[in-house]
């Protein structure tokens, strides 16, 4: 495992566990399966593991596997502070306490304000009396660093980077993004100032791996050296001394594994002209068949009304990745073949979910448009079959 040190000096793995993405049994996390695959994970050299109070079930089975196994001293654990449901001065420390409780702990490593999206956000932070919380935390040793994660254009990022003396920050980024959100020019201002910076969605919420478009898989296999997809996109960050530690949401010990080889062998510049040329090429087929730019981080969710929205866009994008029949197919698979619809067709336009998302997509207008391509008669005509079906 490489490690890549934090504004402090303390050594970080190059490897971040994501928390997100935690293995459901029976709709609740498989602690059992979690516990196997982050011990391997820690016995490879993985030691910042992220999670949020928001992902449901996560702080308290990455509390709980840690404790079993008698080695929270031997990670660094990063959470968020939900911004957006911040709404009095008190529930900061509600929120906090209850996060200590679930993470069996009496310090969190990387403390985050969640999804910043702009300066004004911060601001009303700020009149809640943040600032001043931070520092009581921090003199306490409750908090040891603190930082920010950000969903937002490059220009709101910098002025959130400038308007505090953060220990770090955590972009999305990755070769799509690469001018987009935070991007580059956030990454290199970050590391001109010292933070660390932490990377979430490498993989595009797997799009850069699962919904790769033919063409450009095939230009990945006939590259020397050959690799896989997911290597290569996390090559091209580990490439960039600017990164600190890239997150992966690991669910497999056959993921946690293949990570680990490949941010054992990683190095900061070892990408080559041809390695660039190559991934340039693979951008642009992919700008070419992206319908939306969901990357499936569930942020939306639940919906009120049934909607299955990451699915729904993951099945929109196939359609111009893999061709209108893997999309619809997987799209009936997905929505329509089971008691009640999950479709797109549930949406009101209630903004909610639209409110929620990082990306700032407009959610309705962009379920209204995979609707259109997703829903042929076809797909209507089995929907009325499965209703008699499941009745």
């Amino acid at each position: 495992m490489k490690y890549r040190k934090d504004k402090y000096g303390t050594e970080l793995s190059v490897l971040g566990y994501g928390c997100m993405r935690f293995s459901k049994k029976r709709g609740s996390i498989d602690i059992e399966k979690a516990e196997k695959e982050i011990m391997a994970a820690i016995e490879g050299g993985v030691n910042y593991f992220d999670t949020a109070y928001t992902y449901l079930g996560s702080e308290a089975a990455l509390g709980k596997i840690l404790a079993d196994n008698n080695c929270r001293d031997k990670v660094y654990i990063a959470t968020k502070l939900p911004v957006p449901v911040v709404n009095r001065a008190a529930r900061i420390n509600q929120i906090f306490e209850k996060q200590l409780e679930r993470l069996r702990t009496d310090h969190i490593d990387y403390y985050l304000m969640h999804t910043l999206t702009d300066i004004v956000q911060w601001d009303r932070m700020i009149r809640l009396g943040i600032i001043d919380w931070i520092k009581e935390q921090k003199e306490k040793g409750r908090i040891r660093n603190i930082g920010f994660s950000f969903h937002g254009n490059t220009d709101m990022f910098l002025k959130v980077l400038d308007a505090y003396d953060w220990d770090f920050c955590q972009i999305q980024y990755n070769y799509m993004d690469e001018t987009s959100q935070a991007g580059r020019i956030g990454l290199k201002a970050a590391h001109k100032k010292g933070i660390p910076v932490i990377i979430m969605e490498p993989l595009r919420g797997g799009r850069l791996v699962n919904i790769l478009p033919d063409k450009a898989k095939k230009l990945m296999q006939e590259h020397e050296p050959q690799r896989f997809p997911a290597e290569w996109a996390f090559r091209w960050l580990y490439d960039q001394p600017e990164v600190t530690v890239v997150l992966s949401g690991m669910n497999s010990m056959e993921m946690v594994s293949e990570n680990i080889r490949i941010a054992h062998d990683a190095l900061a510049g070892s990408f080559g002209e041809e390695d660039f040329k190559m991934i340039n090429r693979v951008r642009g087929i992919l700008a070419e068949t992206e319908k939306v730019g969901c990357t499936g981080c569930g942020y939306c969710m639940p919906c009120h009304r049934g909607v299955d929205i990451p699915g729904i866009f993951q099945c929109y994008n196939r359609i111009g990745s893999e061709g209108k029949s893997k999309g619809r197919y997987e799209y009936m698979l997905l929505t329509g073949l089971k008691k009640k619809s999950t479709g797109a067709g549930n949406c009101i336009d209630c903004g909610i979910c639209e409110a929620k998302c990082p990306q700032q997509i407009k959610v309705a207008e962009e379920l209204k448009k995979a609707r259109r391509e997703l829903e042929t008669p076809i797909y209507k005509g089995l929907r009325l079959i499965s209703g008699f079906i499941f009745r």
